[in-house]
Protein backbone atom coordinates (compact mmCIF):
# COMPACT_ATOMS: atom_id res chain seq x y z
CA UNK A 1 0.00 0.00 0.00
CA UNK A 2 1.69 3.59 -1.01
CA UNK A 3 1.54 6.68 0.56
CA UNK A 4 0.18 9.77 -1.40
CA UNK A 5 2.77 12.13 -1.61
CA UNK A 6 0.37 15.57 -1.39
CA UNK A 7 1.24 17.66 1.09
CA UNK A 8 -1.25 20.36 3.06
CA UNK A 9 0.07 23.94 2.83
CA UNK A 10 -0.11 24.95 6.23
CA UNK A 11 0.61 22.06 9.12
CA UNK A 12 -2.75 22.87 10.85
CA UNK A 13 -4.28 22.27 7.56
CA UNK A 14 -3.31 18.75 7.93
CA UNK A 15 -4.05 18.47 11.01
CA UNK A 16 -7.78 19.83 9.90
CA UNK A 17 -7.88 17.00 7.19
CA UNK A 18 -6.77 14.22 9.86
CA UNK A 19 -9.07 15.22 12.41
CA UNK A 20 -12.29 15.07 9.68
CA UNK A 21 -11.03 11.77 8.13
CA UNK A 22 -11.05 10.02 11.33
CA UNK A 23 -14.56 11.38 12.57
CA UNK A 24 -15.85 10.82 8.99
CA UNK A 25 -14.76 7.13 9.74
CA UNK A 26 -16.38 7.24 12.81
CA UNK A 27 -19.80 8.48 10.94
CA UNK A 28 -20.17 4.70 8.87
CA UNK A 29 -21.11 6.73 5.80
CA UNK A 30 -19.24 5.81 2.45
CA UNK A 31 -16.70 8.40 1.14
CA UNK A 32 -13.74 8.74 -1.19
CA UNK A 33 -10.72 10.83 -0.90
CA UNK A 34 -9.81 12.45 -4.05
CA UNK A 35 -8.32 15.38 -5.17
CA UNK A 36 -4.50 16.21 -4.72
CA UNK A 37 -4.11 12.80 -2.72
CA UNK A 38 -5.56 10.57 -4.99
CA UNK A 39 -3.48 12.87 -7.97
CA UNK A 40 -0.43 12.24 -6.22
CA UNK A 41 -0.93 8.68 -5.72
CA UNK A 42 -1.39 7.35 -9.11
CA UNK A 43 0.84 10.29 -10.97
CA UNK A 44 3.41 10.09 -8.42
CA UNK A 45 3.35 13.47 -8.91
CA UNK A 46 4.22 15.61 -5.09
CA UNK A 47 1.24 18.26 -5.17
CA UNK A 48 0.69 20.47 -2.03
CA UNK A 49 -3.09 21.45 -1.48
CA UNK A 50 -5.28 23.81 0.63
CA UNK A 51 -8.41 21.89 0.71
CA UNK A 52 -9.10 18.12 0.75
CA UNK A 53 -12.41 16.65 -2.24
CA UNK A 54 -14.10 14.05 -0.43
CA UNK A 55 -16.48 12.40 -2.82
CA UNK A 56 -19.23 10.80 -1.87
CA UNK A 57 -22.75 9.56 -3.12
CA UNK A 58 -25.36 12.05 -3.80
CA UNK A 59 -27.93 10.20 -1.15
CA UNK A 60 -25.39 10.86 1.72
CA UNK A 61 -24.89 14.40 1.29
CA UNK A 62 -27.46 15.46 3.62
CA UNK A 63 -26.07 13.06 6.01
CA UNK A 64 -22.39 14.16 5.80
CA UNK A 65 -23.84 17.69 6.39
CA UNK A 66 -25.94 16.80 9.05
CA UNK A 67 -23.33 14.86 11.33
CA UNK A 68 -20.56 17.63 10.82
CA UNK A 69 -22.90 20.02 11.58
CA UNK A 70 -23.80 18.31 15.33
CA UNK A 71 -19.97 18.39 15.67
CA UNK A 72 -19.99 21.93 15.29
CA UNK A 73 -18.68 22.84 11.86
CA UNK A 74 -19.61 24.78 9.65
CA UNK A 75 -21.95 23.54 6.22
CA UNK A 76 -22.82 24.98 3.25
CA UNK A 77 -23.90 23.68 -0.30
CA UNK A 78 -23.03 26.21 -2.65
CA UNK A 79 -23.94 24.37 -6.06
CA UNK A 80 -26.79 22.02 -5.45
CA UNK A 81 -25.72 19.46 -8.40
CA UNK A 82 -22.05 18.66 -7.18
CA UNK A 83 -20.52 20.40 -4.04
CA UNK A 84 -21.24 20.75 -0.69
CA UNK A 85 -18.41 22.06 1.86
CA UNK A 86 -17.69 21.99 5.74
CA UNK A 87 -15.63 24.38 7.22
CA UNK A 88 -13.43 24.94 10.70
CA UNK A 89 -11.89 27.85 10.79
CA UNK A 90 -9.90 28.58 7.63
CA UNK A 91 -9.45 25.66 6.42
CA UNK A 92 -12.32 23.15 4.95
CA UNK A 93 -13.37 20.02 3.29
CA UNK A 94 -15.13 19.76 -0.10
CA UNK A 95 -18.06 17.12 -0.29
CA UNK A 96 -18.51 16.20 -4.08
CA UNK A 97 -21.40 14.43 -5.54
CA UNK A 98 -20.98 15.20 -9.22
CA UNK A 99 -18.50 17.17 -11.42
CA UNK A 100 -19.67 20.94 -12.20
CA UNK A 101 -20.69 19.82 -15.56
CA UNK A 102 -23.08 17.43 -14.20
CA UNK A 103 -21.31 13.94 -15.94
CA UNK A 104 -19.50 12.82 -13.62
CA UNK A 105 -21.67 11.67 -11.10
CA UNK A 106 -20.41 9.73 -8.04
CA UNK A 107 -22.45 6.10 -8.31
CA UNK A 108 -21.71 2.73 -6.76
CA UNK A 109 -18.82 2.17 -9.53
CA UNK A 110 -16.55 4.86 -7.91
CA UNK A 111 -16.48 2.78 -4.44
CA UNK A 112 -16.34 -0.70 -5.87
CA UNK A 113 -12.84 0.31 -7.61
CA UNK A 114 -11.50 2.30 -5.17
CA UNK A 115 -7.93 1.22 -4.05
CA UNK A 116 -7.23 2.04 -0.19
CA UNK A 117 -4.00 4.04 0.57
CA UNK A 118 -2.40 6.22 3.46
CA UNK A 119 -3.59 9.93 3.35
CA UNK A 120 -1.64 11.84 6.15
CA UNK A 121 -1.64 8.93 8.53
CA UNK A 122 -5.10 7.85 8.01
CA UNK A 123 -5.98 4.57 5.66
CA UNK A 124 -8.77 5.33 3.62
CA UNK A 125 -9.91 4.94 -0.07
CA UNK A 126 -8.98 6.98 -2.74
CA UNK A 127 -11.17 7.59 -5.91
CA UNK A 128 -10.51 5.24 -8.72
CA UNK A 129 -8.45 6.25 -11.37
CA UNK A 130 -10.68 5.94 -14.49
CA UNK A 131 -12.65 8.19 -12.50
CA UNK A 132 -10.42 10.31 -12.13
CA UNK A 133 -9.39 10.62 -15.94
CA UNK A 134 -13.10 10.94 -16.48
CA UNK A 135 -14.04 14.00 -14.36
CA UNK A 136 -10.56 15.62 -15.53
CA UNK A 137 -10.78 14.92 -18.86
CA UNK A 138 -13.90 17.62 -18.93
CA UNK A 139 -12.02 20.48 -17.14
CA UNK A 140 -10.68 22.86 -19.91
CA UNK A 141 -10.90 26.43 -18.64
CA UNK A 142 -9.03 29.47 -19.66
CA UNK A 143 -8.03 29.18 -16.15
CA UNK A 144 -7.06 26.08 -15.53
CA UNK A 145 -7.00 22.74 -17.89
CA UNK A 146 -6.72 19.32 -16.21
CA UNK A 147 -5.23 17.76 -19.46
CA UNK A 148 -1.87 17.57 -18.02
CA UNK A 149 -2.98 15.54 -14.87
CA UNK A 150 -4.73 13.08 -17.33
CA UNK A 151 -1.81 12.71 -19.05
CA UNK A 152 0.49 12.30 -16.05
CA UNK A 153 -2.21 9.56 -15.12
CA UNK A 154 -2.10 7.72 -18.19
CA UNK A 155 1.97 7.47 -17.99
CA UNK A 156 2.11 5.87 -14.72
CA UNK A 157 -1.60 3.73 -14.65
CA UNK A 158 -2.21 3.38 -18.89
CA UNK A 159 -1.39 -0.46 -18.66
CA UNK A 160 -3.15 -1.04 -16.10
CA UNK A 161 -6.56 0.93 -16.77
CA UNK A 162 -9.33 -0.87 -17.16
CA UNK A 163 -10.00 0.27 -20.57
CA UNK A 164 -13.66 -1.48 -21.15
CA UNK A 165 -14.80 1.32 -18.09
CA UNK A 166 -13.52 3.77 -18.99
CA UNK A 167 -14.75 4.15 -22.52
CA UNK A 168 -18.17 2.63 -20.62
CA UNK A 169 -17.90 6.07 -18.10
CA UNK A 170 -17.35 8.68 -21.65
CA UNK A 171 -19.91 6.69 -23.60
CA UNK A 172 -21.26 9.31 -26.22
CA UNK A 173 -19.03 12.11 -25.19
CA UNK A 174 -16.12 9.88 -26.34
CA UNK A 175 -14.41 12.41 -28.54
CA UNK A 176 -13.59 14.04 -25.33
CA UNK A 177 -11.15 10.71 -24.28
CA UNK A 178 -9.48 10.36 -28.14
CA UNK A 179 -8.64 14.23 -27.84
CA UNK A 180 -7.01 13.46 -24.14
CA UNK A 181 -5.65 10.10 -26.13
CA UNK A 182 -4.05 12.39 -28.68
CA UNK A 183 -2.35 14.55 -26.66
CA UNK A 184 -1.10 12.15 -24.30
CA UNK A 185 0.66 10.88 -27.13
CA UNK A 186 1.79 13.94 -28.32
CA UNK A 187 3.33 14.24 -25.09
CA UNK A 188 4.88 11.00 -24.50
CA UNK A 189 5.65 9.19 -27.34
CA UNK A 190 8.10 6.39 -25.48
CA UNK A 191 4.53 5.73 -23.87
CA UNK A 192 2.47 5.32 -26.25
CA UNK A 193 2.19 1.48 -25.63
CA UNK A 194 0.18 2.31 -22.42
CA UNK A 195 -2.88 3.19 -24.44
CA UNK A 196 -3.71 0.16 -26.22
CA UNK A 197 -3.88 -0.88 -29.86
CA UNK A 198 -7.50 -1.53 -29.59
CA UNK A 199 -8.51 1.14 -27.97
CA UNK A 200 -7.18 3.62 -30.37
CA UNK A 201 -8.98 1.39 -33.64
CA UNK A 202 -12.03 1.50 -31.99
CA UNK A 203 -12.13 5.48 -30.70
CA UNK A 204 -10.96 6.40 -34.67
CA UNK A 205 -13.80 3.92 -36.08
CA UNK A 206 -16.34 5.66 -34.44
CA UNK A 207 -14.43 9.06 -35.25
CA UNK A 208 -14.20 7.60 -39.25
CA UNK A 209 -18.07 6.49 -39.44
CA UNK A 210 -19.09 9.55 -37.74
CA UNK A 211 -21.29 12.17 -39.92
CA UNK A 212 -22.45 15.96 -39.56
CA UNK A 213 -26.07 16.17 -37.54
CA UNK A 214 -27.34 19.27 -38.97
CA UNK A 215 -30.09 18.80 -37.10
CA UNK A 216 -28.47 18.93 -33.47
CA UNK A 217 -28.33 22.32 -32.48
CA UNK A 218 -26.59 21.91 -29.17
CA UNK A 219 -23.42 23.22 -27.71
CA UNK A 220 -21.44 20.68 -26.08
CA UNK A 221 -18.79 23.45 -25.05
CA UNK A 222 -20.34 24.41 -22.05
CA UNK A 223 -19.19 20.99 -20.74
CA UNK A 224 -15.75 21.32 -21.13
CA UNK A 225 -16.03 24.84 -19.71
CA UNK A 226 -19.02 26.89 -17.93
CA UNK A 227 -17.62 30.28 -19.39
CA UNK A 228 -16.39 30.23 -22.81
CA UNK A 229 -19.15 28.95 -24.50
CA UNK A 230 -21.97 31.30 -23.00
CA UNK A 231 -21.66 33.54 -25.57
CA UNK A 232 -22.80 30.22 -28.16
CA UNK A 233 -25.87 30.07 -25.50
CA UNK A 234 -26.79 33.71 -25.23
CA UNK A 235 -26.37 35.00 -28.85
CA UNK A 236 -25.99 32.04 -31.38
CA UNK A 237 -28.67 30.35 -29.41
CA UNK A 238 -27.57 26.89 -29.56
CA UNK A 239 -28.87 24.68 -26.67
CA UNK A 240 -26.78 23.95 -23.18
CA UNK A 241 -25.37 20.51 -23.28
CA UNK A 242 -26.09 20.86 -19.14
CA UNK A 243 -29.30 21.37 -19.44
CA UNK A 244 -32.18 18.38 -19.34
CA UNK A 245 -33.42 16.13 -21.10
CA UNK A 246 -29.82 16.21 -22.68
CA UNK A 247 -27.61 16.70 -19.40
CA UNK A 248 -27.78 16.51 -15.95
CA UNK A 249 -28.79 20.03 -14.67
CA UNK A 250 -31.67 21.91 -13.92
CA UNK A 251 -31.93 26.17 -15.04
CA UNK A 252 -32.04 26.64 -11.56
CA UNK A 253 -28.79 24.66 -11.18
CA UNK A 254 -27.16 26.15 -14.16
CA UNK A 255 -28.17 29.97 -13.19
CA UNK A 256 -26.60 29.71 -9.93
CA UNK A 257 -23.22 27.66 -11.25
CA UNK A 258 -23.23 30.66 -13.68
CA UNK A 259 -23.32 33.53 -11.39
CA UNK A 260 -20.80 32.19 -9.93
CA UNK A 261 -18.54 32.85 -12.07
CA UNK A 262 -17.87 36.21 -11.57
CA UNK A 263 -16.67 35.18 -7.90
CA UNK A 264 -14.09 32.74 -8.73
CA UNK A 265 -10.88 32.49 -7.99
Amino acid sequence: METSSARAIHDPAAEFYIDALRKLQDSGIPFLVGGAFAFSHYAHVPRNTKDIDVFVKPDDVPRVLEFFARLGYETEQPFPHWLAKIHSGGYFMDIIFSSGNGVARVDDLWFDHAPRTNVLGVIVRISPVEEMIWSKAFIQERERFDGADVAHLLRETGPSLDWPRLLMRFGDHWRVLLSQLILFGFTYPDKRQNVPAWVMEELIRRLSVSRPNLQNDICYGTLLSREQYLHDIEHLKYRDARLEPSGAMTEAQLAIWTAAITTKK
